[in-house]
């Protein structure tokens, strides 16, 4: 049986992955990059990289096809493009940059660490007002909060 991570590895033969100063280098330096972000809308709006892309992850593969309520036609026509995927942690972009990969896209990598390593290289970030984001509420946003039931129980037998 595979774990998530196992999922997570076997994408990285075929994608790879940039550093959160890569991606800053990229835009300062004027390249042709979209940066596309797979978070949930109410994380999108939160905050994120300005000017990037919000396409949900739930939607991406038909979003980047012609002929569908979701199609993006910026995203459809990007399959030439660099295209960096960001989330907040770098797994659901892993996972996305590897669908546009299988899709068609030859420029596609994720962006490692995620929105929670763009901040801590202290880069900007703006809320869906386009106001910048004060990286001391992003610190404490990306923070994860899991609940006493997301806890691997003491007892849990791993059923490999």
């Amino acid at each position: 049986m595979k774990h998530f991570i196992d999922l997570l590895q076997d994408t990285l033969k075929d994608i790879c992955e940039i550093m959160p100063w890569d991606l800053a280098e990229m835009l300062e330096n004027g390249k042709d990059v979209l940066v596309l972000d797979v978070r949930e809308p109410d994380e999108f709006d939160a905050m994120h990289i300005k000017d990037s892309m919000h396409v949900p992850r739930g939607i991406l593969e038909s979003a980047c096809e012609w002929d569908y309520e979701e199609t993006e036609p910026d995203l459809v026509r990007a399959r030439d493009r660099h295209v960096v995927v960001v989330c907040r942690s770098g797994y659901r972009s892993l996972m996305a940059a590897y669908s546009l990969h299988v899709l068609g896209y030859k420029n596609v990598c994720s962006l490692q660490t995620g929105l929670r390593g763009w901040k801590d290289y202290d880069q900007p970030m703006v809320d869906k007002d386009g106001n910048d984001v004060d990286l001391d509420y992003a610190d404490e946003y990306f923070t994860a909060k899991l609940r006493p039931e997301q806890h691997r129980p003491a007892d849990w037998v791993d059923p490999e």
